[in-house]
């Protein structure tokens, strides 16, 4: 038997990393903006003085590095390069504090201390873990990943923390529990939403998934990303990390989870079924009903900030792992 690992198909290196701040907004993506949107909305990234705004996301950034954390051999493989760190946390979809991409600087006002994360519903052993019982209690590795959001752009990111099979060991699921729904924190004078959502929006945002899925090996709750702490415009201090679906099932700043009998409501396929199922899988045959699925707008750097379009993989790349969920 060979000693030498072989990486999947889809795996990526380690050095080859998408930018942590290229998250494009949506709304102006849907009006056909986003080349320009990006090209005119980064800060600057080059010359020899700072900007007051690139200084205060670089102090976003500035969290502690996670002690002992190890790359997982399995899942650091990849054929795209890393996207930059100033990039990932500049540019986030985070719904509760807004729909352009200034969600950065609004995601600051996330209050973070004493963080506890209830886990309930069908369950043997219900419990209410704070965010450092779980860094405690499941052994954290970092695992670099594809992201593709559903407005068609991706990257490669570098999260850290520990597979979501973990905590449903822990747990112990019952029988007829058959999904899981994610709640993520919401307060009304916090986590606003946009300016113009005009009070209908399904708050809080929830997501969920089938228990099958949640037990693949591939599903992640991240506590990190390039190597600390979660910033708060990634979804700080627990979110959800599912690499086979588009962008929006990964609910930030989780506060419960559920184990349940019947499917529950979500909140995108809430406010559209028609465009945001609740699956959600990377499809390249499936188009969103405004725009093809087919190809992606690749982030990453050159001697500007640049894109490449690249054909959308099915399943994102990870078939391997998660076709035979939906055979």
């Amino acid at each position: 038997m060979s000693l030498i690992p072989i990486p999947p198909s889809w795996t990526i290196s380690e050095n080859k990393i998408t930018p942590e701040t290229i998250y494009f907004n949506r709304r102006r993506l849907l009006k056909g903006m986003i080349g320009a949107s990006i090209a005119s909305s980064l800060i600057p990234l080059s010359g020899c003085q700072k900007s007051a705004s690139q200084t205060a996301l670089e102090a976003t950034l500035q969290k502690p590095k996670i002690p002992g954390v190890k790359t997982s051999p399995e899942f650091s493989q990849v054929d795209r390069p890393m996207t930059k760190e100033i990039l990932a946390g500049q540019y986030n979809n985070f719904y509760e504090f807004g729909g352009n991409k200034k969600i950065w600087l609004n995601a600051q006002n996330l209050p973070t201390e004493n963080w506890k994360v209830e886990v309930t519903g069908l369950v043997n052993n219900p419990k209410t873990y704070d965010i450092d019982d779980l860094k405690k209690k499941f052994p954290l590795e970092e695992r670099i990943y594809r992201f593709r959001c559903v407005e068609a752009w991706s990257m490669v990111l570098p999260w850290v923390g520990f597979p979501m099979k973990a905590l449903m060991a822990a747990v112990e699921p019952k029988s007829d529990a058959k999904y899981v729904r994610f709640t993520s924190f919401y307060d009304k004078d916090i986590t606003t939403g946009p300016s113009f959502h005009l009070g209908y929006l399904p708050w809080p945002y929830q997501e969920g998934l089938r228990i099958e899925e949640m037990a693949n090996e591939l599903a992640f709750f991240a506590v990190g990303i390039y190597g600390h702490d979660l910033p708060k415009q990634h979804g700080a201090p627990l979110r959800m990390v599912i690499p086979w679906k588009y962008g929006f099932k990964g609910a930030k700043s989780i506060v419960k989870i559920e184990f349940l009998k019947e499917q529950p409501a979500t909140y995108w396929n809430t406010i559209d079924p028609n465009e945001y199922d609740f699956e959600a899988n990377v499809n390249p045959n499936k188009p969103h009903p405004r725009w093809s699925q087919a190809t992606e707008k690749f982030i990453s750097t050159g001697p500007g900030l640049s894109w490449e379009i690249k054909e959308t993989l099915p399943y994102n790349g990870y078939g391997e792992y998660v076709a035979s969920l939906y055979s």
